[in-house]
């Protein structure tokens, strides 16, 4: 399996803290069948996390991918980031400080909670207008998203992808969250499912019970496809 959305990069956001941290959350995730994992942090967060691309970013980026090398983790790690669709992020965009999934066409992006579904739409438009292809992280989780779980067909249908987090599906985020995800991945909406992990002990990169539980309650091809196929394109800059 291939993790398209994990908090590993220590020290920068509310995900893991420090190198030990980010060596247990990529053992874990390695012991749970996990073969690759992109590290993003969030990104583009006015007052909380900057996280811009530069030579201090990749400098860390480095450091983590050589120390899970150095430890012999079978993990590999690639760069990105959760970049928060803000309503003036074009102007990062243009400076090459929001960067894609390991150098691909594919952007993992982030809305606001509470949007509504025609400034969702706008954002992610204009992204595309750059020619960007938006990975939606966790819409389950959006208000306009859990009121019309159906909207994600027009997410799609614009040139967007759809990742569930796997903790949505488990129900660690409540039942409504949970009711939705089921809700996208049940109506084949779900282009990925990722861990979104933050830590080792809570919201963890341990994404095989939820593999499971997507070959039981739905089918193993579109487990397949929702942690492997298209995470490897994505990962390649394949189309998907």
């Amino acid at each position: 399996m291939f993790d398209i959305h994990c908090h590993i990069l220590p020290g920068v956001d509310d995900g893991s803290g420090n190198l030990n941290d980010s060596i247990e959350m990529a053992q874990l995730a390695a012991e749970s069948g996990t073969k690759g994992i992109v590290a993003t942090p969030h990104c583009n967060i006015s007052g909380m996390f900057n996280n811009y691309y530069n030579a201090e970013f990749k400098e860390k980026f480095l450091h983590l991918k050589h120390a899970l090398q150095q430890k012999s983790i079978p993990v590999e790690v690639y760069s990105g980031q959760e970049v928060f669709l803000s309503s003036h992020f074009e102007e990062h965009l243009e400076k090459g400080e929001l960067i894609t999934l390991n150098g691909s066409r594919y952007m993992l992006v982030e809305l606001d909670f509470k949007i509504d579904a025609s400034d969702a739409f706008s954002r992610l438009e204009r992204l595309i207008s750059y020619g960007c292809i938006p990975v939606v992280a966790h819409p389950e989780r959006y208000g306009f998203v859990i009121e019309n779980p159906d909207v994600i067909r027009k997410i799609r249908s614009v040139g967007a992808f759809a990742q569930v987090n796997s903790c949505s599906l488990t129900g660690e985020f409540g039942h409504l969250i949970q009711e939705t995800a089921n809700i996208i991945v049940r109506n084949r909406f779900a282009d990925f499912v990722a861990s979104d992990a933050h830590s080792q002990y809570s919201r963890t990169p341990s994404l095989a019970q939820v593999h499971e539980l997507i070959c039981e309650n739905f089918s193993y091809d579109y487990a397949d496809v929702l942690f492997k196929i298209n995470p490897v394109k994505l990962l390649n800059n394949e189309t998907i």
